[in-house]
C-alpha cells in the first residue's frame, strides 16, 4: 500500500463513495475491472483509486458507537435508488463496448439526451451507476425533459 495512493489529503478534503456491499472480494472485482480502478487496501476497507477519486467498500453492519442508530446494508430494490456513483468519460461508445466485454450488463446503449450521451449499470450489489458522456452540454444544450 502507497499512502499517496489514499484518500487523505494534507489540507482540504478529497471526496469519496462509500458502497455497503455483500461480497467485498467481488465488488472489488468489479471496480478495479469494470473501472479500471487500482486497489489501494483489499479490506477493512476495501479502498479503490478510479481516476481522480476513490470508491471505498465494506460490507453492511452497526450499528456502532459513532453511528449508534444506524445499519449499512447494499440495496434491497433494484427498481428504487435515492442516489447512484456517476462517472463522466471522454469516450461513452468505447467505455460501453469495453465494460460489456467484460461482463457489465447495462439497462440500455448510450442514449442521446440532448445535452450528453448516458447510459445506467449495476454493480454487483445493484447499485445504480450512471456513465455519460458531455455533447451539447459544451455547446449550452441542456438535457431533454420531454421523455
Amino acid at each position: 500500500m502507497n499512502p499517496n495512493d489514499l484518500p487523505a489529503p494534507a489540507e482540504g478534503l478529497v471526496l469519496t463513495h462509500f458502497f455497503t456491499v455483500s461480497d467485498v472480494p467481488r465488488s472489488r472485482a468489479f471496480y478495479a475491472d469494470v473501472l479500471g480502478g487500482t486497489v489501494v487496501l483489499e479490506e477493512n476497507p476495501c479502498i479503490i483509486k478510479v481516476a481522480n477519486g476513490w470508491i471505498i467498500l465494506n460490507p453492511g453492519g452497526g450499528p456502532t458507537d459513532d453511528k449508534p442508530d444506524v445499519v449499512l446494508r447494499p440495496p434491497d430494490d433494484p427498481h428504487t435508488a435515492s442516489s447512484f456513483l456517476n462517472v463522466r468519460v471522454a469516450d461513452i461508445h468505447r467505455f460501453y463496448d469495453t465494460a460489456v466485454a467484460k461482463g457489465a450488463e447495462f439497462l440500455t446503449p448510450p442514449v442521446d439526451r440532448r445535452a450528453e450521451l448516458r447510459c445506467y449499470l449495476r454493480d454487483p450489489d445493484g447499485y445504480l451507476i450512471e456513465v455519460g458522456q458531455a455533447t451539447g452540454l459544451l455547446r449550452g444544450e441542456l438535457a431533454r425533459t420531454d421523455i
